[in-house]
Protein backbone atom coordinates (compact mmCIF):
# COMPACT_ATOMS: atom_id res chain seq x y z
CA UNK A 1 0.00 0.00 0.00
CA UNK A 2 1.32 3.47 -0.39
CA UNK A 3 2.48 5.44 2.10
CA UNK A 4 1.08 8.57 0.93
CA UNK A 5 -2.53 7.84 2.02
CA UNK A 6 -3.64 11.81 1.39
CA UNK A 7 -4.36 10.43 -2.25
CA UNK A 8 -6.84 8.04 -0.70
CA UNK A 9 -10.32 7.69 0.36
CA UNK A 10 -10.56 6.51 3.78
CA UNK A 11 -12.75 3.76 1.86
CA UNK A 12 -9.81 2.98 -0.07
CA UNK A 13 -7.98 2.46 2.74
CA UNK A 14 -9.78 0.60 4.92
CA UNK A 15 -10.62 -1.89 1.93
CA UNK A 16 -6.83 -2.04 1.29
CA UNK A 17 -6.05 -3.05 4.86
CA UNK A 18 -9.04 -5.39 4.99
CA UNK A 19 -7.96 -7.16 1.60
CA UNK A 20 -4.26 -7.65 2.87
CA UNK A 21 -4.34 -9.87 5.74
CA UNK A 22 -0.38 -10.05 6.66
CA UNK A 23 1.70 -7.84 9.08
CA UNK A 24 1.20 -4.50 8.87
CA UNK A 25 4.31 -2.44 8.42
CA UNK A 26 6.13 0.00 10.75
CA UNK A 27 5.57 2.71 7.94
CA UNK A 28 2.07 2.10 7.23
CA UNK A 29 1.64 2.61 10.98
CA UNK A 30 3.08 5.67 11.00
CA UNK A 31 1.54 7.01 8.07
CA UNK A 32 -2.06 6.16 9.55
CA UNK A 33 -0.68 7.51 12.64
CA UNK A 34 -0.10 11.53 10.77
CA UNK A 35 -3.01 11.02 8.98
CA UNK A 36 -5.66 13.93 10.67
CA UNK A 37 -8.82 12.15 9.47
CA UNK A 38 -10.69 10.69 12.35
CA UNK A 39 -11.75 7.84 9.95
CA UNK A 40 -8.18 7.16 9.28
CA UNK A 41 -7.33 7.56 12.89
CA UNK A 42 -9.59 4.30 13.89
CA UNK A 43 -8.29 2.99 10.77
CA UNK A 44 -4.94 3.50 12.78
CA UNK A 45 -6.44 1.87 16.10
CA UNK A 46 -7.24 -1.65 13.94
CA UNK A 47 -4.10 -1.55 12.33
CA UNK A 48 -2.21 -1.20 15.71
CA UNK A 49 -3.64 -3.93 17.43
CA UNK A 50 -3.05 -6.57 14.19
CA UNK A 51 0.51 -5.35 14.00
CA UNK A 52 0.69 -6.07 18.18
CA UNK A 53 -1.46 -9.25 17.62
CA UNK A 54 1.01 -10.73 14.70
CA UNK A 55 4.25 -9.19 17.26
CA UNK A 56 2.64 -11.39 20.10
CA UNK A 57 2.42 -14.72 17.81
CA UNK A 58 6.07 -14.05 16.65
CA UNK A 59 7.09 -14.07 20.06
CA UNK A 60 5.43 -17.11 20.91
CA UNK A 61 6.95 -19.02 18.40
CA UNK A 62 10.35 -18.02 19.17
CA UNK A 63 9.78 -19.47 22.02
CA UNK A 64 8.09 -22.74 20.88
CA UNK A 65 11.15 -23.03 18.49
CA UNK A 66 13.94 -22.17 20.93
CA UNK A 67 15.21 -25.82 21.30
CA UNK A 68 14.49 -26.86 17.51
CA UNK A 69 17.07 -23.92 16.78
CA UNK A 70 19.14 -24.69 19.36
CA UNK A 71 19.85 -28.24 17.80
CA UNK A 72 19.43 -26.75 14.32
CA UNK A 73 22.61 -24.03 15.37
CA UNK A 74 24.72 -26.99 16.91
CA UNK A 75 24.33 -28.92 13.37
CA UNK A 76 21.33 -31.50 13.98
CA UNK A 77 19.46 -31.46 10.85
CA UNK A 78 16.39 -33.68 11.15
CA UNK A 79 14.58 -32.84 14.59
CA UNK A 80 10.94 -34.94 14.76
CA UNK A 81 8.52 -33.80 17.31
CA UNK A 82 6.39 -36.63 18.58
CA UNK A 83 2.94 -36.69 20.25
CA UNK A 84 -0.07 -38.95 20.83
CA UNK A 85 -3.93 -38.12 21.33
CA UNK A 86 -6.78 -40.32 22.22
CA UNK A 87 -5.86 -41.40 25.95
CA UNK A 88 -9.10 -40.05 27.21
CA UNK A 89 -11.63 -41.56 24.67
CA UNK A 90 -13.94 -44.49 25.37
CA UNK A 91 -13.50 -45.51 22.18
CA UNK A 92 -11.20 -45.97 19.21
CA UNK A 93 -7.76 -46.25 18.59
CA UNK A 94 -4.61 -43.81 20.08
CA UNK A 95 -2.91 -42.24 17.23
CA UNK A 96 0.63 -40.56 17.09
CA UNK A 97 2.29 -38.49 14.75
CA UNK A 98 5.99 -37.86 14.47
CA UNK A 99 6.91 -34.58 12.40
CA UNK A 100 10.24 -33.04 10.95
CA UNK A 101 10.83 -29.50 9.58
CA UNK A 102 13.47 -28.04 7.91
CA UNK A 103 15.92 -25.57 9.61
CA UNK A 104 13.91 -22.33 10.12
CA UNK A 105 10.82 -23.29 8.98
CA UNK A 106 8.05 -21.72 11.38
CA UNK A 107 4.02 -21.92 11.01
CA UNK A 108 1.73 -19.15 12.46
CA UNK A 109 -0.56 -20.21 14.39
CA UNK A 110 1.00 -23.74 15.43
CA UNK A 111 -0.17 -24.81 19.02
CA UNK A 112 -1.24 -27.41 21.30
CA UNK A 113 -3.96 -29.03 19.37
CA UNK A 114 -6.69 -28.79 22.13
CA UNK A 115 -6.59 -25.00 21.91
CA UNK A 116 -7.42 -24.96 18.56
CA UNK A 117 -11.09 -25.30 17.11
CA UNK A 118 -11.57 -28.30 14.70
CA UNK A 119 -11.92 -25.71 11.54
CA UNK A 120 -8.41 -24.24 12.55
CA UNK A 121 -6.66 -27.48 13.08
CA UNK A 122 -7.42 -28.75 9.54
CA UNK A 123 -6.02 -25.57 7.98
CA UNK A 124 -2.68 -26.23 10.10
CA UNK A 125 -2.75 -29.58 9.49
CA UNK A 126 -2.49 -28.86 5.46
CA UNK A 127 -0.29 -26.15 6.34
CA UNK A 128 2.23 -28.34 8.21
CA UNK A 129 1.41 -31.39 5.43
CA UNK A 130 3.16 -29.02 2.66
CA UNK A 131 6.33 -27.32 5.02
CA UNK A 132 7.01 -31.14 6.64
CA UNK A 133 10.34 -32.73 5.66
CA UNK A 134 8.67 -35.86 6.41
CA UNK A 135 5.24 -37.31 8.55
CA UNK A 136 4.63 -40.62 10.10
CA UNK A 137 1.92 -41.85 11.40
CA UNK A 138 1.50 -44.32 14.23
CA UNK A 139 -1.56 -46.48 15.64
CA UNK A 140 -2.19 -48.64 18.72
CA UNK A 141 -5.96 -50.49 18.17
CA UNK A 142 -8.35 -50.94 20.54
CA UNK A 143 -6.74 -54.27 21.23
CA UNK A 144 -4.05 -52.96 22.21
CA UNK A 145 -5.03 -50.66 24.54
CA UNK A 146 -6.89 -53.63 26.33
CA UNK A 147 -4.24 -56.35 26.40
CA UNK A 148 -1.36 -53.33 26.96
CA UNK A 149 -3.19 -50.58 28.93
CA UNK A 150 -3.48 -47.21 27.23
CA UNK A 151 -0.55 -45.74 28.38
CA UNK A 152 1.70 -48.50 26.93
CA UNK A 153 -0.36 -48.21 23.66
CA UNK A 154 0.67 -44.45 23.74
CA UNK A 155 4.13 -45.29 23.54
CA UNK A 156 4.35 -48.42 21.10
CA UNK A 157 2.00 -45.26 18.67
CA UNK A 158 4.44 -42.70 19.19
CA UNK A 159 7.25 -45.49 18.11
CA UNK A 160 5.42 -46.53 15.34
CA UNK A 161 4.80 -43.25 14.33
CA UNK A 162 8.71 -42.23 14.85
CA UNK A 163 9.46 -45.87 12.41
CA UNK A 164 7.00 -44.29 9.82
CA UNK A 165 8.95 -41.43 9.03
CA UNK A 166 10.37 -41.09 5.36
CA UNK A 167 14.00 -39.98 6.90
CA UNK A 168 15.50 -41.31 9.99
CA UNK A 169 15.68 -38.35 12.94
CA UNK A 170 18.56 -37.36 14.26
CA UNK A 171 16.54 -35.86 17.72
CA UNK A 172 13.19 -36.44 19.14
CA UNK A 173 11.22 -34.43 21.03
CA UNK A 174 8.04 -35.88 22.90
CA UNK A 175 5.37 -34.96 24.83
CA UNK A 176 5.82 -35.66 28.38
CA UNK A 177 8.15 -39.00 28.34
CA UNK A 178 10.39 -41.77 26.33
CA UNK A 179 9.53 -43.81 23.43
CA UNK A 180 11.38 -46.95 24.23
CA UNK A 181 12.96 -48.56 21.11
CA UNK A 182 13.87 -45.61 19.65
CA UNK A 183 17.62 -44.83 19.00
CA UNK A 184 18.13 -41.46 18.58
CA UNK A 185 18.91 -39.50 21.58
CA UNK A 186 15.34 -37.73 23.23
CA UNK A 187 14.08 -35.17 24.99
CA UNK A 188 10.38 -35.12 27.17
CA UNK A 189 8.51 -31.85 27.27
CA UNK A 190 5.85 -31.38 30.50
CA UNK A 191 2.65 -30.15 28.19
CA UNK A 192 5.00 -30.09 25.23
CA UNK A 193 2.51 -29.69 22.96
CA UNK A 194 1.78 -26.33 24.25
CA UNK A 195 5.34 -25.05 24.45
CA UNK A 196 7.37 -26.54 21.71
CA UNK A 197 6.91 -26.34 17.85
CA UNK A 198 7.51 -29.62 16.59
CA UNK A 199 5.42 -31.30 19.54
CA UNK A 200 2.41 -28.83 18.77
CA UNK A 201 2.70 -29.70 14.95
CA UNK A 202 2.56 -33.02 15.73
CA UNK A 203 -0.24 -32.67 18.04
CA UNK A 204 -2.08 -31.05 15.19
CA UNK A 205 -1.64 -33.75 12.40
CA UNK A 206 -2.45 -36.98 15.32
CA UNK A 207 -5.57 -35.26 16.31
CA UNK A 208 -6.80 -34.68 12.92
CA UNK A 209 -5.91 -38.16 11.39
CA UNK A 210 -7.87 -39.17 14.78
CA UNK A 211 -10.84 -37.37 14.09
CA UNK A 212 -11.14 -38.42 10.37
CA UNK A 213 -10.73 -42.11 11.47
CA UNK A 214 -13.86 -41.98 13.73
CA UNK A 215 -15.89 -39.91 11.02
CA UNK A 216 -15.16 -42.95 9.16
CA UNK A 217 -16.43 -45.27 11.67
CA UNK A 218 -19.61 -43.12 12.03
CA UNK A 219 -21.67 -44.99 9.00
CA UNK A 220 -20.91 -48.66 10.83
CA UNK A 221 -22.26 -47.89 14.19
CA UNK A 222 -24.17 -44.79 13.65
CA UNK A 223 -26.13 -44.76 17.26
CA UNK A 224 -23.53 -44.26 19.06
CA UNK A 225 -22.40 -40.62 17.43
CA UNK A 226 -18.68 -41.27 16.98
CA UNK A 227 -18.54 -38.51 14.19
CA UNK A 228 -19.13 -35.97 16.58
CA UNK A 229 -17.73 -36.89 19.70
CA UNK A 230 -14.82 -38.72 18.21
CA UNK A 231 -15.29 -41.33 21.03
CA UNK A 232 -14.93 -39.02 23.77
CA UNK A 233 -16.96 -40.03 27.21
CA UNK A 234 -19.99 -37.02 26.57
CA UNK A 235 -23.52 -37.51 27.62
CA UNK A 236 -24.19 -38.28 24.17
CA UNK A 237 -21.94 -41.34 24.14
CA UNK A 238 -22.51 -42.40 27.51
CA UNK A 239 -26.44 -42.85 26.98
CA UNK A 240 -25.44 -44.88 23.90
CA UNK A 241 -23.56 -47.35 25.56
CA UNK A 242 -26.21 -47.60 28.60
CA UNK A 243 -28.74 -48.46 26.03
CA UNK A 244 -26.71 -50.27 23.19
CA UNK A 245 -24.03 -51.72 24.99
CA UNK A 246 -20.06 -51.57 23.82
CA UNK A 247 -19.43 -52.04 19.95
CA UNK A 248 -16.30 -53.61 18.44
CA UNK A 249 -14.67 -49.89 18.87
CA UNK A 250 -15.03 -49.78 22.83
CA UNK A 251 -12.20 -50.47 25.30
CA UNK A 252 -14.04 -53.10 27.03
CA UNK A 253 -11.23 -52.72 29.63
CA UNK A 254 -11.94 -49.33 30.94
CA UNK A 255 -13.51 -49.48 34.59
CA UNK A 256 -16.04 -46.49 33.19
CA UNK A 257 -17.55 -49.03 30.09
CA UNK A 258 -18.58 -51.67 33.05
CA UNK A 259 -19.95 -48.90 35.36
CA UNK A 260 -21.89 -47.73 32.33
CA UNK A 261 -23.19 -51.35 31.45
CA UNK A 262 -24.33 -51.78 34.75
CA UNK A 263 -21.80 -54.14 35.85
CA UNK A 264 -20.44 -52.56 39.07
CA UNK A 265 -22.22 -53.93 42.45
CA UNK A 266 -25.72 -52.92 43.29
CA UNK A 267 -24.04 -50.87 46.68
CA UNK A 268 -22.23 -48.79 44.28
CA UNK A 269 -25.26 -47.86 42.34
CA UNK A 270 -26.56 -47.31 45.75
CA UNK A 271 -24.15 -45.16 46.88
CA UNK A 272 -24.34 -43.38 43.27
CA UNK A 273 -27.74 -42.47 43.79
CA UNK A 274 -27.41 -41.17 47.33
CA UNK A 275 -25.01 -38.97 46.05
CA UNK A 276 -26.98 -37.53 43.60
CA UNK A 277 -29.61 -36.68 45.65
CA UNK A 278 -27.19 -34.79 48.44
CA UNK A 279 -27.68 -31.66 48.19
CA UNK A 280 -26.46 -30.43 51.46
CA UNK A 281 -23.37 -31.33 53.54
CA UNK A 282 -25.74 -33.10 55.85
CA UNK A 283 -26.97 -35.22 53.51
CA UNK A 284 -23.31 -35.40 52.09
CA UNK A 285 -21.83 -35.92 55.43
CA UNK A 286 -24.82 -39.01 56.11
CA UNK A 287 -23.66 -40.52 52.24
CA UNK A 288 -20.01 -40.10 53.64
CA UNK A 289 -20.49 -42.08 56.64
CA UNK A 290 -22.08 -44.93 55.18
CA UNK A 291 -19.12 -45.11 52.31
CA UNK A 292 -16.72 -45.60 55.31
CA UNK A 293 -18.63 -47.99 56.86
CA UNK A 294 -18.98 -50.27 53.75
CA UNK A 295 -15.76 -49.24 51.21
CA UNK A 296 -14.59 -52.61 51.88
CA UNK A 297 -17.45 -54.32 50.53
CA UNK A 298 -16.60 -51.96 47.17
CA UNK A 299 -14.20 -53.12 44.49
CA UNK A 300 -11.34 -50.88 43.94
CA UNK A 301 -12.39 -48.84 40.98
CA UNK A 302 -15.80 -48.42 42.46
CA UNK A 303 -14.05 -47.24 46.08
CA UNK A 304 -12.09 -44.51 43.83
CA UNK A 305 -14.97 -43.54 41.84
CA UNK A 306 -17.27 -42.91 44.94
CA UNK A 307 -14.43 -41.02 46.98
CA UNK A 308 -13.44 -39.14 43.56
CA UNK A 309 -17.12 -37.95 43.39
CA UNK A 310 -17.32 -37.50 47.22
CA UNK A 311 -14.47 -35.01 47.30
CA UNK A 312 -15.60 -33.34 43.98
CA UNK A 313 -19.38 -32.63 45.80
CA UNK A 314 -18.13 -31.13 49.08
CA UNK A 315 -15.67 -28.72 47.08
CA UNK A 316 -18.91 -27.72 45.61
CA UNK A 317 -20.98 -26.89 48.23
Amino acid sequence: MALDLQKLAISEIRARLLKDDGPVSPQLLNALKRDARRGVRDLYTLAKRRADRAREERARLDAMLNFERVLWKSGVKYIAGVDEVGVGPLAGPVVAAAVVFAPDTSIDGVDDSKRLDPERRRELADRIRDSALGIGIGAATVEEIDRLNVYQAGLLAMRRAVEALPLPPQHVLVDARTIPGVAAPQNPFTKGDGINFSIAAASIVAKTHRDRLMEECDPQYPEYGFARHKGYSTPEHQAAIRRYGPCPLHRVSYPFIRELRGQYSPLFYELQALLARARTAKQLDAVERRFKTCSEELGEHEARKLKLVLSRRWKAL
